[in-house]
């Protein structure tokens, strides 16, 4: 049986109109005779959806009985009985009540798929598992329904239903959307502009990635090596030199002339040492180009401008930008440069921009070797020179400028000789001076033609020039030699320099030290391996790149660290002059390791600090607060047990309350006592579950007086996923904070809302208040603000309502009430399932 296609209507936000659209869909199908049924529609009592579903067939859906209310979901079942060419099913990242079939519905809707049948479905951006941290960071709210990325980017088809910020916004107020009383908290929290146009934006995004995705797979399947300039991407050619920031701040203006702009920066390095730039440069233009929104790439090729468009292509590049050459003019006799080869072998898909800039005709300076060696290139043309270059110069000394005498003839050949050495070294320099006597002595020494030399004075002259060659030949292969090695030892110095600075100063992370390593050497990965002792096995303390080794047999190349751990690189062998540097890169990356682990022994001692703190506070506090009390009981059974007085029943019972008033203070005071405890000592383990408000909030408030607290809580909110002894010791201890600080006849008003995903819960006093500069450190341990009597407690009571506000996945803050007084806002996450089906239920931003 073939397997069903997916299509997905893609949202930015709730409201943009997804299930109205799908089901407008629907009834195309319908009327073109396709078998279209509807396996689960939210409408969210919203008018307009509701109508849309008049005229489809809905099938009946499963009811589950849980926690004493009844849910409803897909019935899987029944639509595999039904089996419909096309089932439409809303809300794909939606959690299943527990005794549901699978988990997740998205799991629900690839059964359907692997039956043959067709799913139409739709889902928000925010709820995309890879964008959960990013929309967090936008709107404050965790989404807790999230679909794998990989379903939704496996749906046949993705459909973006787009609607702009202030459209949406006018839908809401229109009543559209929520309910009227909803409104007004909806607009100004989750559906505040700014929130929409990022969420709006980073569904744009991703939308056109994948379809950029499907492009580029297109062009590999059918071999499409031409660029195709949907979308401006432009790569910028980096040298490692000073000009690099220039051309990216360049590239970047050119990206944001088109919307959707890509800045891609590429340096191209050599595949035989070291890379031939600064490493502090590059790793300035590395920031640079990130921060401006780019990426940065390194790749591995000798031939620089073949590299560069190979991977301008590889990437459906629109644009190079490239800088103006910094040779000078006569260096332009050895080739026309990177620029105006790539300029000619772009093509006509690819522009090229050659950028001016402050650098041009300053030249390179000295060159950073690669060890002693001069280059393919170098070394072919000094044996060129060495050897063709003699035979040429006799094919011209004879039939173009003949008879300029023996002394001119050993100049001209001499002149070739130290040319060979320029360019190739010592032997090629060798091989010309050998070449050039023999063809002197052939065709210019007396007699002609031979071997032999008559005059004594010409065997001195051929002597002579033989020695000059061969001395000038090896002080210029001997002076190359030594500048080569004088420029990599300064490019090594700037290496380690940069290294230890950052290192040092705790700059650089583990990662960010390897991707440096692999970066340097021209390498694919580098992996950091450690182990115990000699026979246990290594583990991989951090990697970078793609396929790092898992132990140092497996690598390329491997430095050993001490006696357990090493550095493993793959990617090629290095030659043995680069691994004196490399061994300081492994050592500094020992270093980073040894201070990170440095670094959590630190914050360990540092939380045993904080506990021996607490602990002395903890006893400064029960060696007064807890007498108080102790005292009191102890005073009034005393009196009772006392013979001497005659107790009325008043008197006594005035007693027996003191005592209880004691013992209730004593309790509450060694409650907060071990809930602080637990708090420090990380064993507080919450149990979460799904749990009404209504049925908490009312227990907390046992401990204040009946009349001193107004509740509103409504039964319609959402239920809370949380444990539910914590959530009621946290609003216990903040109500009786309340109560205790409120004037003599004011009510604590207890009040909860729902706000997108979260419910609220408002324990608003209209005490004395406190300043702002207060408001963080209220929740200290042991800390009391204001004249509180030493009698009143340890000052434990909201350090452990925030504690376990946090323990249970919720915030706690203080606000100031208008008119005075303080407000305590406990924030707790709604459960993950649905939410009981009331006429008035509050709507839910993950519809």
């Amino acid at each position: 049986m073939a397997r069903g296609t997916l299509r997905i209507y893609l949202g930015a936000a709730p409201g943009v109109g997804k299930t109205y659209a799908m089901l407008s869909e629907a009834h195309r199908r319908v009327e073109r005779g396709t078998d279209c049924v509807v396996a689960f529609v939210e409408h969210h009592h919203r008018p307009r959806t509701e109508v849309m579903l008049h005229g489809l067939e809905q099938l009946p859906r499963r009811e589950i009985e849980y926690r004493g209310g009844t849910f409803t979901e897909m019935d899987v079942d029944a639509v595999l009985r039904r089996a419909p060419k096309v089932a439409l099913v809303d809300e794909l990242a939606h959690t299943n009540m527990p005794g549901s079939r699978n988990t997740k519905r998205w799991q629900d809707v690839e059964e359907l798929l692997a039956a043959g049948i067709d799913v139409i479905s739709t889902v928000n951006i925010q709820h995309l598992e890879s964008l959960g941290d990013v929309v967090e960071s936008i709107t404050g709210v965790r989404q807790r329904e999230t679909v794998p990325d990989e379903v939704v980017r496996r749906a046949d088809q993705i459909e973006l239903v787009d609607m702009s910020p202030q459209a949406l916004r006018r839908r809401m107020a229109h009543g559209n959307i929520y309910k009227p009383d909803k409104v007004d908290a909806a607009l100004s929290n989750y559906f505040r502009p700014g929130n929409l146009t990022a969420l709006r934006e980073l569904a744009l995004l991703w939308v056109a990635d994948r379809v950029d995705a499907h492009l580029t797979e297109y062009r590999s399947e059918h071999h499409v090596s031409a660029i195709w300039g949907s979308r401006e991407r432009i790569v910028v050619g980096l040298t490692g030199g000073p000009e690099g920031r220039t051309l990216i701040r360049r590239a970047a203006r050119l990206a944001e002339k088109g919307a959707g702009g890509e800045v891609m920066a590429v340096y191209i390095s050599r595949s035989d040492g070291l890379t031939a730039v600064s490493p502090k440069e590059l790793a300035l233009q590395r920031t640079l180009v990130e921060d401006l929104g780019g990426t940065f790439h390194q790749v591995v090729g000798d031939d620089i401008p073949a590299a560069l468009l190979d991977f301008a292509r590889g990437v459906n590049a629109t644009q190079i930008v490239l800088g103006v050459s910094r040779r000078r003019s006569w260096q332009y006799v050895f080739g026309p440069g990177v620029g105006a080869t790539v300029a000619r072998e772009s093509g006509p898909d690819l522009d090229v921009h050659l950028i001016t800039h402050a650098e041009v005709g300053k030249g390179r300076g000295l060159p950073v070797a690669r060890g002693a060696r001069l280059g393919r290139s170098r070394v072919i043309s000094g044996w060129l020179a060495g050897v063709l270059g003699p035979l040429l110069l006799t094919w011209l000394l004879k039939s173009v400028v003949p008879d300029i005498g023996l002394a001119n003839h050993m100049l001209l050949f001499l002149t070739l000789t130290v040319a060979a050495a320029l360019l190739g070294g010592l032997l090629p320099a060798l091989a010309s001076a050998v070449v050039g006597s023999t063809l002197l002595n052939w065709f210019f020494t007396p007699p002609v033609h031979t071997l032999t030399v008559a005059d004594p004075q010409n065997i001195v002259a051929i002597v002579v020039f033989v020695g000059v060659a061969v001395a000038v030949a090896s002080v210029v292969d001997l002076a190359a030699r030594r500048t080569h090695q004088a420029a990599r030892l300064r490019a090594e110095s700037e290496i380690l320099s940069f290294l230890a600075g950052n290192v040092l100063r705790g700059e650089t992370g583990l990662e960010d030290l390897l991707e440096r390593v692999r970066e340097t050497f021209g390498m694919e990965s580098v992996a950091l391996l450690e182990r115990a002792g000699e026979k246990d096995p290594w583990t991989c303390a951090g990697s970078v790149g793609p396929r790092p080794a898992t132990t140092p047999d497996a690598a390329d190349v491997d430095v050993p660290v001490g006696d357990h751990m090493a550095l493993s690189l793959c990617g090629r062998v290095l030659p043995a002059a680069d691994r004196r540097v490399l061994a300081a890169f492994a050592a500094q990356a020992a270093v980073v390791v040894d201070r990170r682990r440095l670094k959590g022994e630190a914050d360990r001692a540092e939380e045993l600090a904080e506990g021996n703190r607490i602990r002395t506070a903890l006893l400064a506090a029960v060696s007064h607060d807890l007498r108080t009390p102790l005292a009191g009981i102890k005073a009034a059974v005393t009196s009772l047990r006392s013979d001497d007085v005659e107790w009325s029943e008043e008197d006594q019972a005035e007693l027996l309350e003191a005592i209880e008033e004691g013992a209730d203070r004593l309790d509450h005071l060694v409650g907060n006592l071990l809930d602080m405890s637990r708090l420090q000592t990380g064993t507080v383990t919450p149990i979460i579950r799904e749990t009404d408000l209504d049925e908490v909030v009312p227990v907390a408030l046992g401990a204040v007086p009946e009349d001193s607290v107004d509740l509103d809580v409504p039964e319609s909110l959402p239920m809370v996923g949380v444990d539910r002894g914590l959530l009621e010791r946290s609003v216990a201890n903040i109500v009786e904070n309340a109560v205790k600080y409120s004037p003599p006849g004011e009510r604590v008003l207890v009040s909860a809302s729902a706000m997108a995903d979260r419910v609220e819960i408002r324990v608003v006093d209209r005490g004395p208040g406190v300043p702002d500069e207060v408001k963080d450190r209220i929740f200290e341990p042991f800390q009391r603000y204001g004249d509180a009597p030493r009698g009143d407690g340890v000052g434990l009571g909201l350090a452990v309502a925030r504690g376990f506000a946090e323990a249970i996945g919720g915030t706690l803050h203080a606000e100031d009430t208008p008119g005075g007084g303080l407000t305590m806002v406990l924030a707790v996450r709604t459960a993950p399932g649905r939410r009981r089906e009331r006429p008035d239920v509050s709507p839910a931003v993950t519809s």
